[in-house]
């Protein structure tokens, strides 16, 4: 089992003295090594696989007792001697060549965060580990320590002590340092597309006839799900105690899963890929139905009954572990697996890391059915994006955590980690709280993986019909929201995998220079057309809403839910009740989604497909989809679809001839055409150049004007032309009249609110005599921003 590396730089970026050397990997990006031995290293780390850069522009100076060297962003100054605070310095300029900071050798770059191991008992905020980025405008990551990866694929420590730096300049193109970050430490996988639907998990004692009967009440109630996680009773637990825990265990418990094999088949039958929780810090003890094949295939004897102990540092137990431990419940029907380690960071190889190991092993054996890799575990520091999915752990069921979690999320693209798989809904401790499940899910629909999870509590768990009808409604309509989504998320995973961007990026990624971005920690971008505000605190009793407070760059934005339209450019407060949370389209946005009129739980590429068109400007969007499951990402694997809004002079929505790999999608698709934001309007369809017959119509509560055509063959062009489209009105009166309608106030006060809004000249004319009556401060801010929605 070997990663693909390639670590030797190309000597033409080299800069070498004795007891130094400088390798100019990118502009932005320089390796630093001192040994006083002179000893340099050239093989791959457990952080940085490849070095095999082009070789960019930069000049030497040498001045016998002092170097520089200079690129088009970085200055930097040496006295070859060890390095030092007044003998090593960097200077870092941005794209127009001026100065932004200076680094000093030993200064700390104040970064913007990373993200952190795990959120086991977390009850809110944590502390992060450093990231990649900073408004300094440079990082320094340290991989003098990491430990080295042979040829043969084990892992050693270094011989020598040095110092191997990796100095980042990017002033604040975070994505150029996110992209040589990637070039450095490899590229994030392309995950599997059942990855991206949802996922059932619950630590709890399920026989398989009770997991059967609660995935056949999730298709009753027309709830999809594409992954059945299996925790850790699916093995024996209750062990005499001579053996120790029953927290690792490798044997079916035959009580509660009497036939394996076939219950696995059956939920293969249904669509879903299967994971088993693994604690494997225990080894292998003599009640284990492998333990006879790998005590003696490690020289043991198994008549004495002494564990195999677990050390993923020996070759021979870590061949053994995969070949007996894993590999025949592979063949039964696992798919991946959960690993669940949590026993710390020490091996007999000192610096080196456990989980690491577990991770990187059982990512590269993964792919050894032909299968997509694919493994679950925690994060082990910068480089654990190569190993995804994430679990971030055993949260705390409370609303402090849920608020730190979409801050926590958007965060780890700082540390390159982009799969963050957390426990929608919390999973111990806590309290029953209806609105906070529900919210959590909103929350899980707009994140990387959405996984429902609990304890073994009877009273915590999280199917929607064990609420209340509004939450249960609203759980299950973002469980489906969530398989409708996966034609535009498996783009986004490409787009992850292939351009280093991250589904969920920190506003500040695409705003370095607004201080507005920097401001608002729990908002983030979702992929390259929507924002999102997940609403983390409970909404007024009074108002029926809750806020969030925004802020929205320039230009135009159109609520992905409701169709209504905002101007850009100003921080502002959103409010939303129980059945949506603040998602916003940029104007010309183009969102593919799954057509789920008739409901299925598959995630293939679908033969109907949805396709939300924002109006207000022109804009493009290329669908990506490939053969699913194939093990390699390989170009000929793909098929591309391109569609283009085009709004500024003739209005046109054209959907391209699919072109690649044909046989990847379905051979004729129906189209569900969505424009919202727009005013109603007629339109023409034209298919293959011939005028079409479709079907449309408009719906004035969204903006919406719908183009149904159906029956069209994939590799053949769709135009669909605008007669005089216009952006749509906000329905002032009528939102005005609905927030009013639900709050839990004076009827009095809700006419006089109303005949105030009807008879004001302006929106400022309003606003003036609403906060004439002191309203208390939900109210008033679900008016405001509802009359200022646009301001232009």
């Amino acid at each position: 089992m070997k990663l693909q590396v390639r670590p030797s730089a190309n000597t033409d970026a080299i800069i070498q003295g004795d007891c130094y050397r400088f390798t100019v990997l990118t502009s932005q990006l320089v390796r630093l090594e001192y040994s006083a031995a002179g000893i340099f290293e050239d093989r791959a780390t457990q952080t940085v696989v490849n070095r095999e850069f082009t070789v960019p522009e930069f000049r030497i100076i040498d001045h016998g007792n002092k170097l520089e060297m200079i690129t088009q962003h970085l200055h930097l100054s040496y006295d070859k001697q060890p390095f030092s605070r007044h003998g090593l310095s960097v200077r870092v300029r941005n794209g127009s060549g001026h100065l932004m900071s200076v680094w000093n050798y030993g200064d700390t770059p104040l970064d913007l965060g990373g993200t952190a191991r795990t959120l086991d008992n977390a009850d809110g905020a944590i502390p992060l580990e450093p990231g990649l980025l900073s408004r300094s405008g440079y990082t320094l990551v340290d991989d003098s320590i990491s430990l080295l990866l042979e040829e043969d694929g084990q892992v050693t420590p270094r011989a020598v002590e040095g110092q191997d730096l990796y100095f980042f300049g990017y002033g604040h193109d975070y994505l150029a340092c996110l992209k040589d970050f990637y070039q450095l430490c490899g590229p994030t996988p392309l995950l599997p597309r059942y990855a991206l639907g949802n996922w059932w998990s619950r630590y709890y004692r399920y026989t398989a006839d009770e997991y059967k009967a609660l995935m056949e009440r999730f298709e009753q109630e027309q709830i999809p799900f594409s992954v059945a996680v299996i925790d850790m009773d699916w093995h024996i637990v209750d062990v005499d105690p001579q053996y120790g825990s029953g927290w690792t265990g490798y044997t079916w418990n035959r009580e509660l899963f009497p036939d394996p094999g076939q219950f696995l088949s059956w939920l293969h039958e249904r669509g879903l890929h299967v994971t088993l929780n693994v604690h494997p810090a225990d080894g292998v003890r003599a009640f284990e139905d492998p333990y006879l094949a790998i005590a003696a295939e490690l020289g043991m004897d198994p008549e004495r009954g002494d564990a195999v102990e677990f050390d993923i540092t020996d070759p021979k137990f870590l061949q053994a572990y995969f070949k007996y431990l894993h590999h025949p419940l592979e063949e039964e029907g696992v798919d991946f697996w959960w690993i669940d380690w949590q026993q710390g960071g020490v091996t007999r190889v000192p610096g080196l890391d456990p989980l690491w190991m577990l991770n990187h092993y059982h990512y590269l054996d993964s792919e050894r059915r032909g299968s997509r890799p694919l493994t679950f575990s925690r994060y082990a520091g910068l480089g654990s994006h190569r190993y995804p999915v994430g679990f971030s752990g055993d949260t705390i069921v409370t609303w402090k955590s849920l608020d730190f979690q979409p801050y926590f999320t958007a965060n780890a693209a700082n540390a390159g980690y982009g799969w963050w798989s957390h426990d929608i809904g919390g999973h111990m401790q806590g309290y029953l709280d209806d609105e906070l499940v529900m919210r959590w899910v909103q929350f899980g629909v707009f994140s990387p993986i959405l996984r429902l999870h609990s304890s073994a509590s009877p009273f915590n768990s999280k199917e929607p019909w064990r609420f209340n009808p509004v939450a249960e409604s609203v759980m299950k309509a973002s469980l489906t929201l969530r398989h409708r989504l996966i034609p535009y998320l498996y783009t986004m995973n490409r787009y992850a995998s292939r351009d280093g961007l991250p589904l969920v990026r920190p506003m500040y990624y695409h705003h370095a220079e607004q201080p507005e971005a920097y401001d608002v920690p729990n908002q983030y971008y979702f992929g390259t057309e929507l924002i999102a505000c997940p609403v983390t605190r409970p909404a007024d009793r009074r108002t029926g809403v809750a806020e969030f407070k925004a802020w929205l760059p320039e230009g135009r934005w159109i609520d992905f839910f409701s169709g209504r339209v905002y101007d850009g450019g100003r921080s502002l407060a959103l409010y939303r009740n129980l059945e949506s949370i603040p998602v916003l389209a940029k104007a010309g946005a183009i969102i593919p989604l799954a057509d789920l009129t008739g409901y299925t739980s598959s995630v293939a590429n679908p033969q109907q497909l949805e396709v939300r068109v924002f109006a207000g400007s022109g804009g493009s969007f290329q669908l990506w989809e490939d053969a699913e499951e194939a093990p390699e990402d390989r170009e000929e694997n793909w098929c591309c679809t391109e569609m283009t809004l085009s709004w500024e002079e003739a209005a046109r929505f054209t959907i391209g001839a699919a072109r690649g790999n044909l046989a990847a999608v379905p051979s004729r698709r129906s189209w569900k055409l969505c424009f919202m934001g727009m005013a109603d309007t007629q339109v023409r369809v034209l298919v293959g150049g011939e005028e079409a017959g479709a079907v449309s119509g408009y719906d004035d509560a969204s903006h919406t004007l719908t183009v149904v055509i159906t029956e069209v063959a994939t590799d053949t062009a769709i135009e669909v032309d605008f007669a005089g489209a216009m952006l749509a009105e906000n329905r002032v009166e009528a939102d005005v009249f609905a927030l009013l309608n639900r709050a839990q106030i004076e009827f009095q006060l809700k006419e006089r609110i109303f005949g105030l809004v009807k008879s004001s000249a302006s929106p400022a004319a309003a606003l003036a005599s609403l906060a004439a009556l002191k309203l208390e401060h939900s109210l008033f801010g679900a008016l405001c921003e509802i009359l200022t929605a646009r301001i232009g």
